[in-house]
């Protein structure tokens, strides 16, 4: 038998109860659980907020740090949360307001904070260094509390009323999303398009049985704050038929140069929720390991003006496009994203499609409108019978005041002017605190025009009230002006196709992301641009095929024969010979060339300081190189005088003179010059012996006083069909004003002359004219403006001294068509 407890043991810890452990234990779970779902974890379907949100945006409301004025510490609005609303840690109601605050974690920031207040990859700092007040949509949500639009409950102790819900002017749970973990479920919403989302809302609105097919012509899928790119639809029609599924979203890349002869990736736009240090960590790792093959550098130059740009250089040789699909699967520049609409309705857990989601809300709304509307008609019938008072008052203000002053006690002058007037008591109540001031005339004539203000106003609202149609067209007004004030255009572009398939091997070998050095054609146009063409088995045989329709830029200056990985040369007009290999061109098919798709030239070869390239030329199996000079000399260099190294300057140049075009020169082909005044000289470019890389050169053509060469090219024996275009204008005139004339004339007009000497007359100058401004010799012509754009020339087989046809635009350059 056990001993039996003293007494003094049963006094020391009073009352003792036996309970079943497991029980208590269940019981304890089952209330921290439902805390956990209603009081903390998901939001309400409602206004998409959780219960920290709603009492974060609330209390700064209550408080009045509206967007017009200026800012309060954080750690101010922290603690009155925390005081009188939310009895938590502090850290969780500032984390709350962070995010409220932070552009690429909602659609629509509700909090405009001042401050660091983190970013994807860094934190926020303390709440005594930021500062915050509501932005302007949060307005939007919690306009109109205090016109009875939704209940109020206690705080946690009673002291204070909290909003059970927000108004919400827009639908906030779809806009902006929602994350959370509660026990046994989680949720995960993302955001979306508020234009979208409201347009889809009025069409529910005035089409109740409309289909999650209808709704998502308004709202396509989500528009994520960082913008990037969501591939493949079916996961997003899943989540919104029965609320859960799953999308891709991949960031925005173009390729461009980065630097002399560097192709890189350059990235503006991440998945949602991806910071660029991530990103660099991923790539540093797959690297490391061996998984990825062909960086060179990735560096983040990401700044507030410029925004996000994250540049990733790729090593020469190796395929840009086909490195971005290998980053693609191993880093989180292609990320998923799980939607799980689980919010609470009526106070319960739910998961939800779209159209149920838009239903609530918009449920919420009518009843919202209606409230406010009652509200409204009430106060404005209590007015109106005060007025109707005053109004009695002041038509025998004697009476009144002879009522009053005879009167013992202000509780008998209330009677007897209930009495005498037929008054109620508020009516009375009020006559007697009324001031003299206002037994004016004036004073009558603006209650009447009160009364009569008050009678439409009440008649207005008893007619909505009436209608359950006036009420859901004002629910459409209203979200039609919160779409127009706070909307945005989308930032999401959305693709119907499928993510990067993951590879069967654990690993690409690297020649997956190598160019193969293939044979290809390099293309230089007359505006600066260069591009690959690959010249497969099927396109050499036929040829390089143009365009079906003429793009910009499609005017050749130049083109070499090589492979992707061979050595060209690329001559400027200081006189250097820049060799170079093409791999990291931007490659287009060779079954259909356009120049637009090029790279600046001046920008592949690292140019500075106003340098440009007048041409290119094969190094490989090369005739001598013939170069002309603006002062009129001429030279040929031959090509094993080049060597090996990467910049040469292959002819030495006088003081203010620069090279105006260079092309390989067989002993069989001629030399060209056209001067600026229209005087053109050509010879056998057997006259010009080849010399070493450091000559200067030799006499070409003799120019006039104030003449400089504005053309040099060479024409081969076998050009039967080569003619000469040539543009005159006037040298006072604005670049770019006067578009002069033109003239094109077969090249077998003009007679060949002597080197060294003076040429013959191209065009004859017509009235206005000072000087010839471009000229060119070849086949097929193009003439194009300097914005690529095509220009029309005249018919060829004018006289060659004739005069030129006024052209209708400006002509920048000429050049052969693509062949």
């Amino acid at each position: 038998m056990p001993a039996s407890r003293p007494e003094s043991a049963t006094a020391d810890h009073g009352r003792i109860e036996d309970v079943d452990v497991s029980a208590e234990m269940q019981g304890s779970f089952l209330e921290y659980a439902y805390s956990v779902i209603y009081s903390r974890a998901l939001p309400d379907a409602r206004d998409g907020l959780k219960p920290v949100q709603r009492r974060i945006l609330f209390q700064m409301a209550d408080m009045g740090l509206r967007p017009d004025r200026g800012h309060v510490k954080s750690a101010r609005v922290v603690g009155e949360v925390m005081g009188k609303l939310h009895p938590h840690g502090d850290s969780a109601i500032y984390d709350a307001l962070v995010r409220l605050a932070q552009p690429f974690s909602l659609r629509v920031p509700l909090v405009d904070g001042h401050g660091n207040f983190g970013s994807l990859d860094d934190g926020p700092a303390a709440s005594r260094y930021t500062e915050a007040r509501l932005a302007p949509p949060a307005l939007a949500l919690t306009e109109n509390l205090d016109e009875d639009v939704v209940d109020f409950i206690p705080n946690y102790d009673g002291q204070f009323q909290q909003p059970e819900v927000l108004p919400a002017a827009f639908p906030n749970l779809l806009v902006n999303g929602a994350s959370g973990i509660a026990v046994g479920m989680a949720t995960n919403m993302a955001p979306h398009n508020l234009i979208e989302v409201v347009a889809a809302a009025i069409h529910l609105l005035e089409h109740p049985e409309a289909t999650v097919e209808e709704l998502m012509e308004f709202v396509p899928g989500p528009d994520l704050p960082s913008g990037g790119i969501i591939v493949g639809l079916d996961g997003i029609k899943d989540a919104y038929t029965n609320g859960r599924g799953s999308f891709r979203t991949r960031s925005k890349v173009s390729i461009e140069s980065v630097g002399p002869r560097r192709t890189g990736l350059v990235v503006t736009e991440l998945p949602y929720l991806v910071g660029p240090e991530r990103i660099i960590e991923k790539i540093k790792d797959a690297v490391n390991a061996k998984k990825l093959q062909g960086i060179a550098d990735v560096a983040d130059l990401t700044d507030r003006h410029h925004g996000l740009r994250l540049i990733i250089t790729i090593k020469t040789g190796f395929d840009p496009q086909a490195v971005l699909d290998h980053l693609y699967r191993l880093t989180p520049l292609e990320d998923s994203f799980s939607m799980n609409n689980v919010a609470l309705v009526a106070g319960q857990p739910a998961t939800l499609g779209l159209r149920e989601m838009l239903r609530v809300y918009l449920d919420h709304r009518i009843s919202v409108i209606t409230r406010r509307s009652q509200y409204r008609l009430r106060k404005r019938k209590e007015r109106l019978h005060l007025v109707e008072g005053l109004l009695v008052a002041i038509l025998d203000i004697d009476e009144v005041i002879q009522v009053i002053r005879a009167s013992d006690d202000t509780e008998q002058a209330r009677a007897r002017l209930m009495d005498v007037f037929d008054l109620s008591q508020l009516q009375a109540e009020y006559i007697l605190e009324l001031r003299l001031r206002r037994l004016t005339k004036f004073s009558r004539i603006e209650l009447e025009a009160e009364r009569d203000s008050l009678l439409a106003e009440i008649a207005e609202l008893e007619k909505l009230l009436g209608s359950d149609a006036l009420i859901r067209a004002q629910v459409a007004r209203e979200l039609e002006v919160a779409a127009d004030t706070y909307g945005t255009p989308r930032r999401t572009v959305l693709l119907n196709g499928g993510p990067v398939q993951p590879r069967s091997r654990a690993a690409a070998a690297a020649a997956e992301l190598q160019i193969a050095d293939a044979p290809c054609r390099v293309f230089l146009s007359a505006s600066g641009r260069m591009v690959r063409a690959e010249l497969t088995p099927d396109v050499a045989a036929g040829g390089i095929v143009p365009p079906a329709r003429r793009s910009k830029h499609d005017a050749i200056l130049a083109s070499v024969d090589t492979t992707a990985r061979g050595d060209i040369g690329a001559i400027t007009t200081h006189g250097r010979l820049v060799r170079f290999t093409p791999v990291d061109l931007p490659s287009v098919p060779g079954n259909s060339v356009q120049l637009s798709a090029g790279m600046r030239a001046d920008q592949y070869l690292g140019l500075t300081g106003g340098e440009r390239i007048v041409s290119i030329v094969p190094l490989a199996d090369s005739p001598a190189i013939a170069i002309g000079t603006a002062m009129g000399t001429v030279k040929r260099v031959a090509a094993t005088e080049l060597g090996a190294k990467h910049d040469i300057e292959i002819i030495s140049l006088r003081d203010g003179d620069r090279v105006v075009g260079a092309a390989p020169a067989s002993d069989g082909d001629e030399l060209v010059f056209v001067a600026s005044d229209a005087q053109l000289l050509r010879f056998d470019a057997s006259s010009v012996r080849p010399q070493g890389k450091a000559a200067g050169g030799m006499a070409g053509i003799r120019l006039g006083d104030g003449a400089s060469v504005i053309m040099f090219s060479v024409v081969g024996a076998s050009a039967f069909d080569a003619v000469v275009v040539t543009v005159a204008g006037a040298t006072s005139a604005i670049a770019g004003t006067d578009a002069g004339s033109a003239k094109v004339s077969v090249f077998s007009e003009f007679p060949a002359k002597g080197r060294a000497t003076g040429g013959v007359r191209a065009q004859r100058l017509l009235r206005g004219e000072d000087a010839l401004t471009l000229a060119w010799v070849g086949s097929d012509p193009r003439a194009i403006a300097a914005d690529g754009a095509t220009r029309s020339l005249p018919e060829p087989g004018a006289k060659r001294d004739a005069s030129g046809t006024p052209l209708d635009g400006v002509i920048a350059y000429v050049g052969t068509g693509v062949r």
